[in-house]
C-alpha cells in the first residue's frame, strides 16, 4: 500500500516558470527577439540587448542569425492548383525555408505531431512558388514562405511565426478535420500577420 500511496499524493501546482533569455537568463517579456542556432535548426528566446548582437552576419561565428520582424506580402505570390499538387504536400497549409547548412530548401507543415518536413523537388519549388517575388527576398534559416491554399495567401514570415503555427496546431488539432477550435486560431495568426505584412 505504501507503494501506491505516492501515487495519489498530489505535488502542487508549480507557479508559472518565468521566460528568461537563454544567453544571459535575463526576464523576458512575452514580446521578445528569437535567435536561430543554424545548425540544430534551433530556436533561442532572447533579450533585447542579446538579438542585437547577433544582427550582422558571421556575428557569433555564424553559428546564430537573429530572426527579423518583417511580415512581407505580394499579391503575385500565389501557387495554382497544379503547382500546389506537385509539391505532393498533404495538407493545405505550408512553410517553405532556404536551409544553408543543407543548402537546400525545405518543405514543412504543420501536424498535430509537430513541424513535418516534406520531400521537395528543385523543379516543384523553381516552377511554383520559389519563382516569386518573395522567394527572392528570403533569407535563409530565419525567414519562410508561409502558404496556404484556401484562402489563397502567401506571406514572407519571421521563422518564429511558422513555429507558432506549429504549436497552435499541435495544441488545438482535434479529430481528422482539426476542428472549429482550431481553425479558428489559424485563421487569427493569418490576420495578425497579414495585418502587419507590408508589399514587399
Amino acid at each position: 500500500m505504501r507503494a501506491l500511496r505516492r501515487f495519489l499524493v498530489t505535488d502542487p501546482v508549480p507557479a508559472e516558470v518565468e521566460l528568461r533569455c537563454e544567453l544571459c537568463a535575463t526576464p523576458l517579456p512575452p514580446e521578445h527577439p528569437h535567435l536561430v542556432q543554424v545548425a540544430q535548426r534551433r530556436l533561442l528566446c532572447t533579450c533585447g540587448p542579446c538579438g542585437v548582437l547577433f544582427d550582422n552576419p558571421g556575428a557569433g561565428g555564424g553559428g546564430y542569425a537573429r530572426v527579423p520582424d518583417r511580415v512581407l506580402t505580394d499579391p503575385g505570390s500565389t501557387l495554382t492548383d497544379a503547382q500546389w499538387d506537385a509539391l505532393q504536400i498533404p495538407v493545405g497549409l505550408a512553410f517553405f525555408l532556404h536551409n544553408s547548412v543543407r543548402g537546400a530548401v525545405v518543405a514543412c507543415y504543420p501536424s498535430p505531431a509537430g513541424a513535418t518536413e516534406s520531400e521537395l523537388t528543385l523543379t516543384a519549388w523553381a516552377d511554383g512558388i520559389g519563382a516569386s517575388g518573395l522567394a527572392a527576398q528570403l533569407v535563409p534559416d530565419v525567414e519562410a514562405l508561409l502558404v496556404r491554399r484556401e484562402p489563397r495567401t502567401c506571406l514572407l514570415v519571421p521563422i518564429d511565426a511558422c513555429y507558432r503555427l506549429v504549436g497552435l496546431v499541435r495544441l488545438h488539432w482535434r479529430g481528422f478535420d482539426g476542428g472549429q477550435e482550431a481553425w479558428a486560431a489559424i485563421d487569427d495568426l493569418f490576420a495578425e500577420l497579414g495585418g502587419r505584412a507590408r508589399p514587399c
